[in-house]
């Protein structure tokens, strides 16, 4: 994976990225939620562009202008005027920022990025927690490196012929190409809102990542589903929750799980993905079950090395 100087092409999908972004937002604001007026019919849903330049303190020929992609050179306070009007979340806030320096002329030509491997460290405190699942991936969605636990839990994602065709697990693969998904994730259409709102994020951060890029045209390309769920340009940049699995040995989970910045590189980003179950649950015997069946090959090899 790497990094580089934006082509016109580029230039053109960023400018894209910007206008349908801002329009969608400015869509899902009805006037009166904005403290305006409201009379007369009007021709398109949420605010006009006119009615978001006043809100923002500029004129509506500056904001049409940002409007249509021209957001290289904006001021972080302009940017934040815009962002309070359209009553950006802290999410979406971040996203315009990350598409406002992307439009920025670079001052060099940027350092190729590579994939990070993960520490011998991480690795051990992943093997550490033993009634918890818990995996580290990437903002591609891709996981790269996991616990007993967590290859129990996700199986069916592992599993995955996703997974076999690229050498690793990558979660938004398995949601929207693997028909199994639907059955594992319990409430599927949550998980792919969620799925495709942290890759736009991700494609805010890393523009010009192939790899992300080849994803996403991946994605798009084979699932109708991820193409309705890209168009709608939600953002997300961390969740947690409740999440229900229907787990083909020990039947239906309700876990929450949570996940966590993990530093690995000053560039990339990464998290740590947690799932537990509330004490005393059905969910949590069921959850034990698991780690007692992802240990039991491992101690069974250890126990067939000892000398005799």
């Amino acid at each position: 994976m790497e990094d580089m100087d934006p082509s016109p092409d580029d230039r053109t999908d960023h400018r894209t990225q910007i206008r349908d972004f801002l329009a969608s937002r400015r869509a899902k604001i009805p006037p009166e939620q904005a403290g305006l007026p409201t009379s007369g019919r009007r021709r398109v849903p949420g605010l006009r562009r006119e009615e978001v330049a006043v809100l923002a303190g500029v004129s509506t020929e500056w904001y049409t202008r940002l409007e249509k992609g021209h957001i290289s050179g904006v001021s972080e306070d302009v940017l934040a005027a815009v962002a309070q009007a359209l009553q950006l979340d802290e999410d979406e806030r971040t996203y315009l920022f990350d598409l406002a320096r992307a439009a920025r002329p670079a001052s060099r030509t940027p350092s190729r990025r590579k994939d990070v491997a993960v520490p011998p460290r991480v690795q051990w405190l992943l093997d550490s927690m033993t009634l918890s699942s818990a995996f580290v991936r990437n903002g591609r969605q891709d996981v790269i490196a996991s616990n007993p636990l967590a290859r129990a839990l996700h199986a069916p994602v592992f599993e995955s012929e996703t997974t076999g065709q690229h050498g690793r697990p990558n979660i938004a693969r398995y949601i929207f190409l693997d028909p199994g998904a639907r059955r594992f994730f319990v409430d599927w259409d949550a998980a792919a809102v969620a799925t495709a709102a942290l890759l736009r994020a991700e494609a805010g951060r890393e523009p010009h990542d192939r790899s992300l890029r080849g994803l996403i045209g991946e994605l798009s390309t084979l699932s109708p589903d991820f193409r309705s769920q890209w168009a709608a340009h939600d953002v997300r940049i961390r969740h947690d929750g409740v999440k229900r699995l229907r787990h083909p040995e020990v039947g239906d989970l309700e876990l929450t799980y949570q996940s966590l910045d993990l530093p690995l590189s000053h560039r990339a980003m990464h998290d740590l993905t947690l799932y537990t179950a509330e004490p005393g649950t059905t969910s949590e015997d069921r959850l034990k079950l698991l780690a007692s069946l992802a240990v039991t090959p491992v101690q069974a090899t250890e126990s067939t090395d000892q000398p005799r």
